[in-house]
């Protein structure tokens, strides 16, 4: 078997160790540990971010077809009522026009009848003469 005696050089190997452990640990160790926390740190906040705005993005989608569909039902009660409104409109001039008609179709009945009358009068007075006109032709004879 192999025997190591100790000597003063294997404490001046641990005390170097142990220095050059303590100053790496204080110059490499430690900052490059804050830099992982850091970062770990700022993932976990961005993380939390993007959770964050996937909830509102979502929120906001539903507020955006609630509201859609609101003023969806909105504009089809309004074309409902210009629709109504229209027909009523409509109507009433229909109406109207029929009212106008019927009273000019009256007016031009009366009329008819009076240019009628008129000529059924003139006829009545011209009808004897035309008689004795006509009487004359058939029976050959000069009055």
């Amino acid at each position: 078997m192999i025997k190591v005696i100790p000597d003063i050089s294997t404490i001046y190997q641990m005390v170097n160790f142990l220095v050059l452990l303590f100053v790496l640990n204080l110059v490499l160790y430690k900052p490059i540990r804050k830099v992982l926390l850091d970062r770990e740190a700022k993932i976990k906040g961005m993380q939390k971010g993007v959770k964050k705005a996937s909830s509102d993005l979502v929120a906001g989608e539903e507020a955006y077809k609630d509201g859609l569909k609101s003023a969806r039902t909105k504009g089809l009660k309004v074309k409902e009522t210009f629709i109504d409104e229209a027909s009523k409109e409509e109507k009433e001039i229909l109406d109207k026009i029929n009212k106008k008609a019927q009273a000019n179709l009256a007016q031009i009945r009366e009329q008819v009848a009076k240019e009628t009358e008129q000529a059924r009068k003139s006829l009545e007075g011209e009808v004897e003469v035309y008689a004795r006109a006509i009487g004359e032709k058939i029976l050959g004879r000069a009055c």
